[in-house]
């Protein structure tokens, strides 16, 4: 099928190479448009050292301001006027807006000022992580500018059916559904590496239970150590170790009361897929992903993966089949369903290759191009003076 290329702004608080879902996501997502023939614009906050442009396409900068509890993330200062003045000479034919703060916003409003198409994409539970940050009074005026916000987009792209089922009870309108791919060249079990199992004080019979993500508060992460003693006690012919990849506010905080652990700290690329691919146990307890991208990945790297049922646990894991899951809430499912898989080791292997075998038809090609079909009906569909929604004050609604 033949497009039409488009001059596509993208607009985000976080972008490569920093680390996180949504820069992961918006990284693939901006290089596959590019090699369709399109045209990027990304605009986001400026980091250390970088010049106003970058070598795959058009960069705008704006300022930071740091992300209360969360080093190294920011938010992006408004600049309507900046937008105004680059847009009214650069005209992009659709806008797609990853975050909803200030400068997420200055976005929006300039858009609608010059009357461009505006898709946004509901990346970030927000709503959900004021509250492990102490702003739980706040949470439902966070709901409702989210709601206010993404209800004057043409439409929201959000990652699973939960996470849309979810919006759509909240009152949020014209939602679609864009997955998320993986790369499974790069994330192979092929990678396993049993010199870092050494490192790690494994053998080839040994069992390391990986976790990789984001180390911070709305990770329910006091249930990775408890699951983790619980699984020792339960099968003490095993030798468990306990490997922890990433970073984070909680950091300090894990490695004093999981002093077993290993933890590798931030990996990228080579490094990062060799250490998932050798793992053999994926424990993932978070119930605050709006997707999750490591649950593809840690798949893609042929391990078993434990979650809970939902986001993109509950829309790639077939239970005993290429995973387990736990129910949402339930702490003792989540052990229950870990447990099992240990209990045979042929059970586990199975698994494991089931996981691979799912894994490897989860490619970002196709999601790519879904994405920029719902650019292009953007495009087609914008009618001059006709946006959704007003821009006005958001409404409390109960």
């Amino acid at each position: 099928m033949t497009t039409t290329p488009l001059r596509i702004a993208l607009i985000s608080e976080t972008f490569p190479p920093e680390i996180n879902g949504v820069a992961n996501t918006l990284g693939r997502l901006a290089s596959g448009l590019l090699r369709l023939g399109h045209q990027i614009q990304v605009v986001r906050p400026r980091q250390q050292g970088e010049e106003g442009r970058h070598s795959d396409g058009e960069l705008v900068l704006t300022r930071g301001w740091p992300l209360p509890g969360y080093p190294g993330l920011q938010w992006g200062q408004s600049c309507l006027h900046k937008l105004l003045r680059h847009w009214n000479n650069t005209r992009p034919d659709v806008l797609y807006i990853a975050t909803e703060g200030p400068l997420g916003l200055a976005a929006l409003r300039a858009a609608r000022r010059l009357r461009i198409p505006v898709i946004s994409g509901f990346h970030t539970n927000f709503q959900q992580y004021s509250a492990h940050y102490g702003f739980s009074p706040l949470m439902r005026l966070v709901t409702v500018y989210l709601r206010w916000f993404h209800n004057r987009t043409q439409q929201t792209l959000v990652p699973s059916a939960s996470q849309s089922v979810e919006l759509q009870r909240r009152g949020f309108e014209r939602l679609a559904q864009l997955s998320r791919g993986v790369d499974s060249q790069l994330f192979n079990p092929a990678r396993r590496d049993e010199a870092l199992r050494r490192e790690w004080g494994l053998g080839e019979r040994d069992i390391a239970v990986l976790h990789v993500g984001r180390l911070a508060a709305e990770k329910n992460l006091s249930l990775l150590g408890s699951s983790f003693h619980a699984l020792c006690t339960a099968h003490p012919h095993l030798k468990l170790r306990l490997v922890i990849v990433g970073d984070g506010p909680q950091r300090a905080h894990l490695q004093k009361e999981l002093p077993e652990a290993v933890f590798c700290g931030l990996q990228r690329g080579e490094e990062l897929a060799r250490h998932y691919a050798s793992g053999d146990l994926f424990l993932f307890p978070s119930l605050s992903e709006t997707f999750g991208n490591v649950v593809l990945e840690a798949l893609a790297s042929g391990l078993a993966v434990v979650a809970f049922d939902q986001a993109a646990a509950g829309q790639h894991i077939r239970h005993g089949h290429n995973g387990v899951l736990g129910v949402p809430g339930e702490n003792q499912s989540f052990f229950e369903a870990a447990s099992w898989l240990l209990g045979d080791p042929e059970r586990l292997r199975r698994v494991r290759l089931n996981a691979r075998h799912h894994a490897i038809h989860q490619a970002w090609d196709t999601v790519i191009e879904r994405f920029e079909g719902y650019l292009q009906e953007a495009c087609r569909t914008a009618l001059p003076g006709k946006n959704p929604g007003g821009l006005g004050h958001p409404e409390i609604h109960k």
